[in-house]
């Protein structure tokens, strides 16, 4: 019985993939069948030079075969496994019970890391397989309890611990520490002014809310996404494993610290490079700031349909990615951050500067910003520039700190994580609809209060359950059980204030 297996990455998933190798007569030549891609086609090399450092010689014709067969195989984790059944083939080892084998080889036998470590232990862990893998990898994988694991450092080092002639170090669990108080820059106590802002960023924190900040150059916008960091709650454990889970598919360096992912994006990348696919499906910006937050400067300058294309995952809190090889859906419960100027010279509606744009310009850098897009950005705020006297002002700190509102928001979120844990769900922003209006109780007060704003304005049922939603975390803000008038006419005043009324004219 053949116990040698490997894995391939499907999304944030691990494929179980069985090696099987046959050596027969003739002229030397290594074949590798089973969809194999490019970097698993090239390992025919590693592993016959990492052989032979052990003085085993692969002669004949060798026959790989990766089952199923009618899977794409992708990268070089495939390495270990493949030589692994080789040297079994050849009498070299063998290997007792059915054991998943991840990792890159060298030429000279030595083990490097591989992309896919954390979903190759969770697969290990449900089919109660051994998991042998880099020592660069342990971390990760300790973080995955319960699963039995091996620090590999080279081949040479794996087939003394399976031929019984020498032992390796047992994957030990590890615990994330408990998160102390990050110090980020900037503070909110550095910026000066800008208490609405302030006052949003908090909200949007608490209830892991979409915001919009719109205002000149110059007034700050940049600097108040950077602050939102340091208000932002500590990972909890199933949310550090979401994140290193994704980085682990990725590939990407990781810590244990609970830190929130923030991904800051440039105008100029493509679809692809937001919400993920190309020839191997990788995930996206989107994706890798799952759980944290995702920073788009300069908005209405990204390509109509990158923005477009983030109307569905921003909705749902996942993106599904098709491509002829197959679909696959990865996380992307972002906090997005939008910033944008009111027009391409960035001074519509100010109070100092003239606006130079012509009426053409204005209209074609106002239809960048579609409607339904808009339609999923729960705040959306007007950032003014700072007077001169503010400006100059350097000495002291301006309001209170980063700790005073994240203490705030954390108790916030608490209340949430209690409230709508029988549903699975972590803060306001994630209620469905059915929820909402079966848990969301208005009294007559406010539903007559609506009834005269939604006369005047052009808000969708959308728009009107984000506002539900809005108000519900800015309750729990005060701590309050019930949502109150003053509640929902601040949520509101998110929605139909002034901060879009320049691109809407």
């Amino acid at each position: 019985m053949n116990f040698v297996s490997g894995i391939t990455l499907r999304g944030i998933e691990a494929v179980p993939v069985e090696v099987e190798v046959v050596a027969s007569g003739g002229m030397f030549s290594i074949s590798v069948v089973g969809l194999p891609d490019a970097a698993v086609r090239e390992a025919r090399e590693r592993i016959r030079a990492a052989l032979r450092t052990l003085g085993v010689t692969l002669r004949g014709h060798i026959s790989i075969n990766l089952a199923p067969a009618d899977i794409p195989k992708e990268g070089a984790l495939l390495d270990l496994p493949m030589a692994i059944s080789a040297a079994c083939t050849l009498g070299a080892t063998s290997v007792a019970r059915p054991s998943i084998f991840i990792g890159e080889l060298a030429l000279d036998g030595r083990l490097r890391a591989a992309r896919g470590a954390v979903p190759a232990a969770i697969l290990a862990k449900r089919l109660d397989m051994d998991l042998y893998a880099p020592e660069e990898n342990a971390l990760e994988i300790g973080l995955v309890g319960g699963v039995r694991a091996w620090k590999v450092a080279s081949l040479a080092e794996l087939i003394e611990h399976l031929n019984g002639s020498g032992e390796l170090r047992r994957v030990e669990a590890v615990v994330a520490p408990d998160e102390t108080q990050p110090v980020f820059v900037p503070d909110f106590s550095d910026i000066k002014g800008q208490a609405a802002a302030k006052r949003a960023l908090e909200i949007a924190a608490a209830g892991h809310h979409n915001i919009l900040l719109a205002g000149s150059p110059g007034s700050g916008k940049t600097m108040l996404a950077g602050a939102l960091k340091g208000i932002l709650p500590p990972l909890s454990d199933h949310e550090l494993m979401d994140v290193v889970l994704l980085r682990s598919t990725a590939g990407r360096p990781f810590s244990l610290r609970r830190e929130r992912p923030f991904r800051a994006v440039h105008h100029t990348a493509s679809t692809v490079a937001i919400c993920g696919g190309g020839g191997n499906i990788r995930p996206g910006e989107i994706s890798m700031a799952s759980r944290g937050v995702l920073f788009l400067d300069e908005f209405p300058e990204f390509a109509r349909d990158v923005l477009e294309a983030m109307r569905q995952p921003l909705e749902d809190g996942q993106i599904t990615v098709s491509r002829a090889s197959g679909s696959v859906t990865y996380p992307a419960k972002v906090l997005m951050v939008a910033a944008c100027n009111p027009c391409p010279c960035g001074y519509a509606g100010d109070v100092d500067e003239r606006c130079k744009c012509s009426p053409m310009s204005l209209e074609k850098y106002r239809r960048k910003l579609s409607g339904p897009i808009l339609d999923r950005i729960d705040l959306h705020l007007s950032i003014p520039r700072l007077t001169p006297s503010e400006l100059v002002s350097l000495e002291g700190a301006s309001g209170e700190s980063s700790a005073e509102a994240r203490r705030r928001v954390v108790k916030a979120r608490n209340i949430q994580r209690g409230r709508w844990a029988c549903f699975g769900i972590e803060c306001n922003s994630e209620l469905t609809e059915n929820i909402l209006r079966r848990h969301i109780k208005l009294n007559g007060e406010i539903k007559n209060f609506l009834t005269q704003v939604l006369n005047r304005t052009k808000l969708s049922g959308r728009g009107l359950s984000r506002v539900f939603r809005v108000s519900r975390t800015i309750a729990d803000l005060e701590g309050v059980r019930e949502i109150e008038l003053h509640h929902v006419a601040e949520a509101l005043s998110y929605r139909e204030g002034e901060a879009l009324s320049w691109m809407t004219r």
